[in-house]
């Protein structure tokens, strides 16, 4: 009996040491655990903010991206001077010219346009070609001046027609355009056997 209760006493005793063992196992496994997750969330929480601190950084580089665009705007540059040397007649001036036709060299206004006289006119006198004439052909009026690579043989002067209108003459002849007439169109001359062109010769010209 004596050996049978000390063996039950020693059973007992086992059992009483492997629950105590499983207990501290279970106890120490979860105090080990609780320091691990604990890092784990602070390993987390520190690496928001930095996460966060980048954040700024990147708005920062995007706002300085329109300075760099705006640094690199070419510069105005300086504007030409007005004065570039050449010279315009003053306004009212109409400019003749040689100018080369059908019918050879002849008078003409600086755009091309061939002026004529008209045969009813005297020298000196006055325009005739007035009323419904004046309607077709258009008296050339302005401020006389020679092209300046012509040199003509007769003499530009004005005459005061119809309405007080000044009229340029060419040797003291009126001088007429034909209307609608394209520039460098002889079309006019020879019209009613009264309309003729003003020849003139190439060496008329000197550029």
């Amino acid at each position: 009996m004596r050996k049978s209760g000390w063996a039950a006493a020693a059973g007992l005793g086992s059992l009483v040491l492997l629950l105590a063992a499983c207990g501290g196992s279970s106890s120490s496994n979860s105090a080990a655990g609780a320091p691990s997750s604990s890092v784990s969330a602070t390993q987390s929480t520190a690496t928001s903010p930095s996460s966060a601190a980048t954040t700024p950084t990147h708005k920062a580089s995007a706002k300085a991206t329109p300075t760099s665009g705006t640094s690199t705007r070419p510069a105005a540059q300086p504007q030409a001077s007005g004065n570039t040397g050449v010279s315009f007649p003053p306004k009212g001036t109409t400019v003749m010219i040689v100018q080369k036709s059908a019918l050879g060299f002849v008078l003409a206004e600086a755009g091309g346009q061939v002026v004529y006289v008209y045969a009813k006119d005297t020298k000196d006198g006055p325009p005739t070609c007035t009323g419904a004439c004046a309607g077709v052909w258009l008296p050339v009026t302005g401020m006389p001046k020679a092209g300046p690579a012509d040199t003509f043989p007769g003499t530009f002067g004005l005459v005061t027609g119809a309405g007080g209108v000044k009229q340029i003459t060419y040797n003291g002849y009126p001088l007429y355009v034909f209307k609608g007439a394209q520039p460098y169109s002889t079309a006019g001359n020879g019209i009613g056997g009264v309309w003729h062109v003003v020849p003139l010769s190439v060496s008329d010209i000197t550029g």
